[in-house]
């Protein structure tokens, strides 16, 4: 993957994609039909980014993850469910300006270090907050099979599926390794608890 690309992106509020992880999608809207009818006809790339306000042609936040199309069902109607494999975090460096009916970007590939583990009172505080957490959220979860994941799809995994807000996840998507990633979890996990759960949001001050 080139350092700096041309980017055809899906920007989604609530909904980040982590390098090695993957996102589910349900695609119907008539642009997003015909961004991934592009990207299987080139080279099956998306790049996910969330706006940072509601409607359209809305500012992007600066940093997404640029995603491959690992599974793809066509629907009869022309909708598409499709799964999409993180690759590369991104940086923003400017929209394009294009005749398609999805925006475009070019974006900087992020390389992120390698070989990132968290120590064991890291891993352990974790660990016990993700319990707290689904404990309080009335989460099943198999914690045997939590305990088998490395670091890094610990601390990512859990980072892309919990239901905190827009700049919450950014944040997360932002940070620059593995253990500030960690660090910023613990706290959101802790703030969560403190909020109101029939919003399902948790707001960065």
């Amino acid at each position: 993957m080139a350092p700096s690309s041309r980017l055809s992106i899906f920007p989604l509020a609530g909904a980040i994609l982590f390098p090695g992880l993957q996102l589910p999608l349900h695609i119907f809207e008539p642009r997003y039909r015909a961004l991934v009818g592009d990207a299987l006809a080139r080279d099956r790339r998306i790049a996910m980014i969330q706006p940072q306000t509601a409607g359209e042609g809305a500012p992007l936040f600066s940093v997404g993850c640029i995603g491959r199309i690992e599974d793809v069902e066509a629907l009869e109607d022309g909708r598409y469910n499709i799964v999409l494999e993180g690759e590369a975090r991104f940086r923003l460096l400017r929209e394009l300006s294009v005749s398609t009916p999805f925006r475009q970007v070019e974006g900087e590939v992020l390389f992120d270090p390698e070989h990132e583990v968290l120590s064991a009172i890291e891993r352990a505080s974790l660990e016990q907050e993700a319990r707290t957490f689904a404990d309080r959220q009335g989460y099943s979860v198999d914690w045997e099979s939590v305990e088998r994941l490395d670091d890094l799809s610990l601390v990512n995994g859990v980072s892309q599926i919990a239901p905190f807000d827009t700049a919450a996840k950014q944040a997360l998507l932002e940070a620059p390794d593995l253990v500030t990633r960690c660090e910023l979890l613990i706290q959101l996990m802790q703030f969560f608890g403190r909020g109101s759960p029939e919003d399902g949001r948790v707001t960065l001050q």
